[in-house]
């Protein structure tokens, strides 16, 4: 095929509205993209080996740190399936998606690096194609991943997640904003997986609190879909509140919580792995969005981003 000049692949970032943890004893998730914070990948023409630039690494592909693993992985997997050599070209990401706070930056990478190689040799890219290529790249981040980050960044509606049967998309009627805070503290999603892991093994008292979970997120999607913002907003302080007594949340995380409480938010909570990473609050219009955000930047925030709710939200 002949190939153009420069190829480009966008992905959103994303967020957990509610099921992060209980998702993982097969309860249901419900997470949506976030364009408001994105990655863009160009990939061009060049001499000789693959070239990389972006924020961690910027040379030949092949000599790349382990940090990168997933991405030294699926660029030449990417280009063996478009039947390409591995050769000639040169990938440049740029993302606004903070690293290690639950918002999906190594999927939302990938994603705009598969499709940017594809756009680069004018091939059409399906949904199962990305998606595969994607996995690829995240287990070599988070061993055995769910695949809901990759599904949700690439898409444009909130999904309905859960093991068993995989995603199911969200047609939600809310015409609120979802302000996002993120704390500057780094997620440890692995040591809270361990963490209440080792509780539910050892027989501590923690099964009920994933049911609960479980059910609030069977009524947040009935909520999203009938557009109930208050009874959303409900449905989502609950469920930190149970994260909190899960052990997952973080103190800066709370305060944030409650500040945006405070400040005029129908509900809030923690979201992704925990231990550090990002909070979410749910405003009814741009307005008072955009003073959580002011407030919740005075009260220490690292950053925040308002993401309105829609029909469609893509990168």
């Amino acid at each position: 095929m002949t190939k153009i000049d420069v190829g480009i692949g966008t992905s959103s970032s994303k967020v957990i509205l509610i099921g992060e943890h209980s998702v993982v004893y097969g309860q249901p998730a419900i997470a949506m993209p976030v364009p408001a914070a994105r990655a863009v990948t160009e990939t061009t023409g060049c001499q000789g080996a693959i070239q990389l630039h972006c924020a961690f690494y910027d040379g030949i592909l092949s000599e790349s740190p382990d940090k990168i693993a997933g991405l030294k992985k699926i660029i030449p997997v990417t280009l063996q399936v478009l039947h390409k050599p591995e050769e000639n070209i040169a990938v440049s990401i740029d993302s606004t998606i903070p690293v290690e706070r639950g918002m999906g930056s190594s999927a939302a990478i990938a994603i705009s690096v598969v499709r940017s190689l594809f756009d680069y040799f004018k091939t059409p890219l399906d949904q199962k194609t990305l998606l595969r290529l994607v996995g690829i790249s995240e287990k070599c981040c988070h061993g055995n991943p769910s695949g809901l980050d990759a599904t949700a960044a690439s898409g444009s509606r909130p999904i309905y997640f859960t093991r068993e049967k995989g995603p199911e998309w969200i047609k939600q009627t809310l015409r609120s904003c979802l302000v996002i805070a993120d704390t500057g503290i780094k997620g440890e999603t692995k040591k809270a997986v361990a963490a209440l892991k080792q509780r539910w093994t050892q027989g501590l008292s923690v099964q009920s609190k994933i049911e609960k979970l479980g059910f609030l997120a069977s009524h947040a999607r009935k909520a999203l879909e009938s557009a109930k913002e208050e009874q959303f907003g409900r449905i989502l302080l609950d469920a930190h509140h149970l994260l909190r007594e899960l052990g997952v949340s973080h103190p800066f995380v709370d305060q944030l919580v409650h500040i945006a409480m405070t400040g005029g938010a129908i509900g809030a909570k923690m979201t992704g792995g925990g231990c550090g990473g990002c909070m979410i609050a749910l405003a009814p219009n741009e307005h008072t969005a955009k003073h959580l955000a002011a407030k919740l930047m005075r009260a220490g925030a690292h950053q925040t981003w308002i993401q309105p709710f829609g029909d469609e939200m893509s990168a």
